[in-house]
C-alpha cells in the first residue's frame, strides 16, 4: 500500500467525523428549539429531520430513535461544562467531609445546566412519557455516582450515628434532588449560590458525626 494514502485517509476520516459532529449537534439544537415549542410528544423524526435539514436515515444513525435525541440533550446539559468543572474539583479534594460538602456544587452544576437548556422543554412537556422515562434513569445515574462518597464516610467512620450506609445514599440522594433546587431556587427565589451554601450545610449536618464537623468552617 502506498503510504501517502494513509495521511489522506486519515484527513478524510477526521472530517468525516467533524461533519458528523456538527450534524448532531445541528439536530440537537434544533430538538431541544421543537420540544420547547411543541411538546416532546408531537415532534416525531420525520418533522425533526425536516428542520435540520437531513434525511430521516441520518437521525436514525446519530441517535437511534426520538428518545435517543432526548437522552442527548439531557446528558448535554445535566453532565455538561458545569458539571465536569465541578467534578474536576471534587477530584483534588481528599477529605471526605469535604467530598460530601462540594457534593452541594455538583447538585448545583447539575440543576443550573438543566434550568438553562432544558427549562422550556420542560414546562412544555412535563407529563411526557418519554422524560419522565428518561429522568427516571438519570435519576438512577446519579444515585449511582454518589455511592463511593458514602462507602468511603462509612469506611473512615464519619458517619454520623445511627445511620446505616443505605439510609445515608437515600438522604444524599433526596437532598441534592432537582425538587428541592427547584422549591428553593425557582419557586422560592433564592439564588444558586444560596442554595449551594444551604446545602453543604445541610448535608454535613445530616451526613457527618458532629465529631469531626464542628471544626469545619
Amino acid at each position: 500500500m502506498n503510504k501517502s494514502m494513509k495521511p489522506k485517509r486519515a484527513y478524510a476520516a477526521s472530517r468525516r467525523l467533524e461533519s458528523a459532529r456538527r450534524t448532531r449537534a445541528r439536530i440537537m439544537n434544533i430538538a431541544r428549539s421543537m420540544f420547547s415549542d411543541h411538546g416532546i410528544d408531537a415532534v416525531t423524526i420525520a418533522s425533526l429531520a425536516a428542520s435540520a435539514n437531513v434525511s430521516v436515515s441520518t437521525v436514525y444513525a446519530l441517535f437511534q430513535s426520538k428518545e435517543g435525541v432526548l437522552r442527548a440533550l439531557m446528558k448535554e446539559a445535566l453532565f455538561g461544562d458545569r458539571y465536569r468543572a465541578a467534578v474536576a474539583q471534587l477530584d483534588g479534594v481528599s477529605d471526605i467531609i469535604d467530598q460530601i460538602r462540594a457534593t452541594a456544587r455538583i447538585a448545583r452544576a447539575i440543576y443550573d445546566g438543566e434550568a438553562s437548556h432544558l427549562g422550556p422543554m420542560r414546562g412544555v412537556s412535563a407529563f411526557s412519557p418519554a422524560l419522565r422515562a428518561l429522568e427516571r434513569d438519570f435519576e438512577e445515574m446519579r444515585f449511582a455516582l454518589q455511592e463511593d462518597r458514602i462507602n468511603a464516610l462509612f469506611v473512615q467512620g464519619k458517619a454520623k450515628p445511627g445511620l446505616s450506609i443505605i439510609e445515608a445514599r437515600r438522604i444524599l440522594w433526596m437532598y441534592t434532588s432537582r425538587d428541592i433546587y427547584r422549591m428553593l431556587v425557582q419557586d422560592a427565589a433564592w439564588t444558586p449560590n444560596h442554595y449551594e451554601r444551604w446545602l453543604s450545610l445541610t448535608l454535613v449536618a445530616a451526613l457527618v458525626n458532629p465529631a469531626y464537623s464542628e471544626s469545619l468552617p
